[in-house]
């Protein structure tokens, strides 16, 4: 089977995305459009067909497709994000992956965010965020209890989701900033701690065998370089200021 990368084009509105733990800064729209345009190049690369889903007026955070579903080999949950003025951009996302997947939708009082969602063979940990709350983790459990995983909720409050605080980059393998996050909750896995001085760093998309990471922290790359890993850098910048990562903008699937 072909990894398939669902995407969602960048909006105008980007500008006034929602924000929770960086101050607001100007984003430069076009080099943001360019940015993304490399991202999407860079996962065609790594072998996946990109799908482009437009853009919808007004929906500023919506290139961060992530945060609205989980995508599981056997279902795809669809998320009920912790923010309302994120919710009409599921809608979009839904009728997509109706055509890659079985649907189970998370219902109010639920909130969850796919970037609290961090998927470890049959293992899923769950940020209990800002974003995604008991009832949302809770609805998650009951709905992958049928396909084999555990769900283990995961206190998340100095960043913005699970994600921005650890994320795979291989089988049984983490990258973490342990400063941000409980890492004793991770004690089964082999961990790679971000570099110190890269607070922001432990977010990174594996594609296959291979890993897409931010340009932006250096010393973290060399520490993933160093233990064999084949990383394919993005510059994304300008979606970092919108409290963005590499994870963030895509769902990637065998389809």
């Amino acid at each position: 089977m072909a990894l398939t990368a669902i995407t969602r084009e960048l909006n105008a509105a980007i500008s006034n995305c929602e924000l929770t733990f960086l101050p607001r800064a100007g984003i430069d729209i076009d080099l943001a459009l360019q940015q993304h345009r490399d991202y999407q190049e860079a996962l065609t690369t790594l072998g996946c067909q990109v799908v482009r889903l437009p853009t919808e007026t007004g929906l500023a955070d919506s290139v961060f497709i992530e945060d609205t579903a989980v995508v599981l080999d056997e279902i795809a949950v669809i998320c009920r994000p912790g923010v309302a003025s994120r919710r009409a951009e599921v809608e979009s996302v839904d009728l997509t992956l109706q055509k890659f997947r079985e649907l189970r939708r998370i219902e109010s009082p639920g909130t969850l965010d796919g970037g609290d969602v961090l998927v470890a063979g049959k293992v899923i940990f769950a940020g209990l965020s800002t974003r995604s709350n008991e009832s949302g983790i809770g609805q998650l459990r009951n709905i992958v209890a049928d396909y084999g995983f555990s769900v283990i909720p995961v206190e998340t409050t100095h960043c913005l989701h699970l994600k921005s605080a650890v994320s795979r980059i291989a089988t049984g393998m983490l990258l973490i900033n342990p400063d941000w996050i409980d890492s004793s909750v991770f004690a089964d896995y082999e961990l790679v701690n971000v570099d110190r001085e890269e607070a922001h760093a432990a977010n990174a998309l594996p594609v296959g065998q291979k890993l897409i990471y931010p340009s932006a922290f250096p010393r973290t790359r060399d520490k993933l370089i160093a233990n064999g890993f084949d990383v394919t850098e993005v510059d994304i910048s300008e979606l970092q200021k919108a409290e963005g990562a590499v994870t963030c903008c895509s769902l990637i699937l065998d389809a």
